[in-house]
C-alpha cells in the first residue's frame, strides 16, 4: 500500500509491463571532514608511539621458528653432503684401467673395500672412476701398482650410526608430527569456540576519518538533541551541578537513507570518548546463548573505557516485541533482548555509558526497550525539507565541477520526498551523465537526466514498439497528462514521455508540492488521474490493455486506505482497520481472524468499489470534454516522444478554444 509520501512522489506508468520497482537506495557518501587534523578516539599505546627520531620504541618481536623448519634443517645437514654432486670423473672399464696403469698414466688410486669402487687421478691431473672385480687387488695387481709407482690407498669406511638410526626414527617422527598438528588444530578450534561469545563491536579510533556535525547539512533539531549527550560526556560536572542526568539511550527513527548512521559517525567524531559500533545482526548466531554473551561482553568493553557510547544499528533485528515469535520463551532473539534490557537498566548501573540506536521500524520494538531509563528519547530523522535538501545538494556538490546554469535551489524544489541518500545518488548520476557526454563540467541537462533516471527509470533504447503499441501508449499517457492538467487539486504536470523507461512503456511525471498531510480532494484527484490512461484507451480504441496494471494497483491501494485507515468514507464512518495482509509479527498470526464482521467487510468493499467507479466516470466525463486536446497531446507525443507540462497545458487550451485557432507548434 502506498503511504501518503509515496503518493506524492510516484509516477504513473503506461505500457504492457508490471509496475516499476523503485531504484535501490544507495548508501550515503560520507562528507569530508572540515578538520582533517583532528584526532579523536582511543590513543596509541606507548609501545607503538614513535621516538623523536621517528623510530618505534616497542621491543622488536622475535621470529617464531616452526618445528617443521627445524626438522628440515636437520635433514639437510645429514643428507645434504650426500646429495651434493661430486667432481666430474671419467668412467673407465676395469681392463682399460689396467691398461692405463701399465702405461704409467695413473698417479693415485683409492679403493673402497666395501663397494669395490676405484677412484683416482691421472698424471695429467684429471680424475677417473671404475669398479673392481671381486678379489681385487691380488698379488699381481699389487705388484703392478707398486712397479708403476702408483699411490694405492685402500680404505674400509665405517657405517654411520645416524644413517642407520634414521630409518628407525622416521616413522616415529612422522607420527609425532601428525599428533602435534592434530592437537594444534583442535586447540585452535576450541579457541574459536571459546571466543564465539565475544562482542564483535568495532571501536572507533583516530586512524579512521572523522565526521563531525558540521559535515551534516540541515537537521538542526536532531543535532541539538544529540549534542546534549556529547556535552554531558565531555563536561559532566556542568549537568551534575543542577542534578540533571544524561539519557541512557537515544533511538534514531526515520525512513531509510535519511542519515541515521551518519549522525552516529558524527557523534563518534565529536564526543572524544570511547565509541563502539555494532549491528543488530552481530548478536545472532546458530548457538544458543551466544547473543546474550555478546551483549555482556559489549557492555564490559564499554565499562573498561569509563565513558563510552555504544551504537547499535538496525536494533529492530533483536529488539522486536517479546512473545511475538513462534519459538516460545527460549527463542535466541528474546534471550538476547532480555540481556540487553538487564544491561541497560538492571541491578548493575552503567554510568557513563550511552546507547545510541537506529531503526526504521519503531513500531515493532518491545515496550520495555522504549521505556524511560532505557531509551529515554526517540529522535525522529525525517525526510529533508526544501532548505535541507538544498543544503544536502551543496554538501555533495562541493567537490564537483558545476556549470554556471546549475541552480541547486531549483533542483531541491523539484525533488520532494527524496532522502539524503537519494540526493547523493542524484548528484553522482548527474556527474556520470556529464562524463558520458564528454563534458568538462556538470550542467543542468545532466541533473535533469539524472532526475528522470531516478524518478522514471532508465531509458531502454533496445525496446522498439510497433506503430500500434506506440499509438496506444501515446493516448494512455495523454489521458494521464490531460487529467493532471485540468484537475484542480492534483500535482503539477512536469513531463510526459512514450519512451520506454524502467519496466514501463511510457511515463507521466508530476512534481508534487511540499505537503505534510493529504486532503480527500487531493487523493480523489490522484485516483482520477491514475485512471485516465485506462479511460483514454477505452474511449479512443474501445478496448483495454494490460498497460493499466500498475495504475489499478495504485488506485486500489489508495481507495482501500481511504476507507480502512483514513476514515474518508461516509458509510463506514470514522473507524480504522490496519491492513492484515502482511503478517510481520507472530502475534498477528496467533491472534487470527479480523477485527470486523463480514457485514463490515462487505460494506468496505462496496465503498472501495464506489470510490473507484465514481472517479472512473469523472475521468470519462473530463476526457470526453477535452477529446480534442487529448488528440493533440497524443499527436505531439507521437512526433516528439517527450513533451513538458507547459506544452500539454497549451494543447489543452487550444482544444477548448476550437480548431479555428492557430495550432500550437510542438517544436516550441
Amino acid at each position: 500500500m502506498p503511504d501518503p509520501q509515496s503518493v506524492a512522489t510516484r509516477s504513473y506508468h503506461g505500457g504492457m509491463s508490471e509496475s516499476t520497482p523503485p531504484p535501490p537506495p544507495p548508501s550515503p557518501a560520507p562528507p569530508s571532514s572540515n578538520n582533517p587534523g583532528r584526532k579523536l578516539g582511543r590513543s596509541q599505546s606507548p609501545k607503538d608511539a614513535p621516538n623523536p627520531d621517528g623510530k618505534p620504541t616497542g621491543r622488536p618481536s622475535m621470529p617464531k621458528w616452526s618445528p617443521w623448519v627445524l626438522l628440515g634443517l636437520i635433514l639437510v645437514l645429514i643428507f645434504g653432503p650426500q646429495l651434493l654432486p661430486g667432481p666430474d670423473r671419467e668412467k673407465l672399464g676395469f681392463e682399460e684401467f689396467i691398461t692405463q696403469v701399465t702405461s704409467g698414466k695413473v698417479d693415485e688410486v683409492k679403493l673402497n673395500n666395501s663397494t669395490l669402487t676405484i677412484t683416482g687421478t691421472f698424471t695429467d691431473g684429471s680424475s677417473f672412476s671404475t669398479t673392481a672385480p671381486p678379489g681385487f687387488p691380488n698379488e699381481s695387481d699389487r705388484e703392478l701398482l707398486r712397479t708403476q709407482g702408483v699411490d694405492f690407498k685402500p680404505s674400509t669406511p665405517q657405517s654411520n650410526w645416524v644413517m642407520n638410526l634414521i630409518p628407525l626414527l622416521l616413522p616415529f617422527i612422522l607420527v609425532m608430527g601428525f599428533l602435534m598438528w592434530m592437537n594444534k588444530r583442535a586447540s585452535g578450534q576450541m579457541g574459536n569456540m571459546m571466543s564465539i561469545g565475544r562482542s564483535r563491536a568495532k571501536a572507533y579510533n583516530a586512524d579512521r576519518p572523522s565526521t563531525t556535525f558540521a559535515d551534516i547539512a540541515g537537521y538542526e533539531g536532531v543535532k541539538t538533541e544529540i549534542k546534549e549527550v556529547v556535552d554531558f560526556l565531555r563536561m559532566p560536572e556542568r549537568f551534575k551541578e543542577i542534578g540533571a542526568k544524561v539519557p541512557k539511550g537515544m533511538l534514531l527513527v526515520g525512513p531509510p537513507g535519511t542519515g541515521k548512521t551518519l549522525f552516529a559517525r558524527a557523534v563518534a567524531g565529536e564526543a572524544g570518548v570511547g565509541f563502539l559500533s555494532v549491528t543488530g545482526s552481530d548478536f545472532m548466531e546458530m548457538f544458543v546463548g551466544v547473543g546474550a554473551s555478546r551483549v555482556r561482553d559489549l557492555f564490559q568493553q564499554a565499562r573498561k573505557m569509563g565513558k563510552a557510547i555504544i551504537f547499535i544499528d538496525e536494533i529492530d533485528s533483536i529488539g522486536r516485541k517479546r512473545g511475538a515469535g513462534l519459538g516460545g520463551g527460549h527463542d535466541e532473539r528474546e534471550q538476547t533482548l532480555n540481556q540487553m534490557l538487564s544491561e541497560m537498566d538492571g541491578f548493575e548501573t552503567s554510568e557513563g555509558i550511552v546507547i545510541l540506536a537506529a531503526t526504521n521500524r519503531p513500531d515493532v520494538l518491545d515496550p520495555a526497550l522504549l521505556r524511560p531509563g532505557r531509551f529515554d528519547r526517540q529522535i525522529v530523522v525525517p525526510l529533508p525539507e526544501f532548505e535541507e535538501r538544498a543544503a544536502i545538494l551543496r554538501v555533495h556538490s562541493r567537490d564537483k565541477r558545476m556549470g554556471p546554469d546549475v541552480d541547486l535551489d531549483t533542483m531541491a524544489k523539484g525533488t520532494p520526498g527524496m532522502s539524503g541518500a537519494d540526493l547523493a545518488n542524484l548528484v553522482n548520476e548527474a556527474a556520470l551523465f556529464a562524463v558520458r557526454r564528454a563534458s568538462a563540467q556538470i550542467e543542468r541537462i545532466d541533473f535533469e537526466s539524472a532526475r528522470d533516471r531516478i524518478m522514471m527509470g532508465a531509458r531502454r533504447d533496445s525496446l522498439i514498439l510497433t506503430a500500434e503499441e506506440k499509438r496506444v501508449t501515446a493516448y494512455h499517457e495523454g489521458g494521464h497528462a490531460i487529467l493532471a492538467t485540468v484537475l484542480p487539486h492534483g500535482d503539477a504536470l512536469h513531463k510526459v514521455t512514450i519512451l520506454p523507461r524502467g519496466m514501463a512503456l511510457g511515463v507521466t511525471q508530476t512534481l508534487p508540492e511540499e505537503r505534510h498531510s493529504f486532503s480527500k480532494d487531493y487523493i480523489l484527484d490522484r485516483i482520477c488521474m491514475a485512471l485516465g490512461g485506462r479511460v483514454a484507451e477505452d474511449l479512443v480504441f474501445q478496448q483495454q490493455t494490460t498497460g493499466a496494471s500498475n495504475d489499478l494497483e495504485v488506485v486500489t491501494g489508495l481507495a482501500r486506505r481511504m476507507v480502512r485507515e483514513w476514515g474518508m468514507s461516509d458509510k463506514v464512518g470514522p473507524m480504522a482497520w490496519h491492513n492484515q495482509q502482511n503478517v510481520f509479527l507472530g502475534e498477528d498470526l496467533m491472534t487470527g481472524g479480523r477485527e470486523y464482521s463480514d457485514d463490515t467487510a462487505r460494506l468496505m468493499d462496496e465503498e472501495i468499489n464506489s470510490i473507484l467507479r465514481k472517479q472512473e466516470l469523472r475521468a470519462i466525463e473530463l476526457l470526453t470534454k477535452h477529446r480534442i486536446g487529448l488528440d493533440l497531446v497524443a499527436e505531439a507525443l507521437l512526433e516528439k516522444e517527450t513533451i513538458d507540462g507547459d506544452l500539454v497545458n497549451a494543447l489543452v487550451q487550444q482544444g477548448l478554444d476550437g480548431p479555428a485557432q492557430t495550432p500550437v507548434s510542438v517544436n516550441d
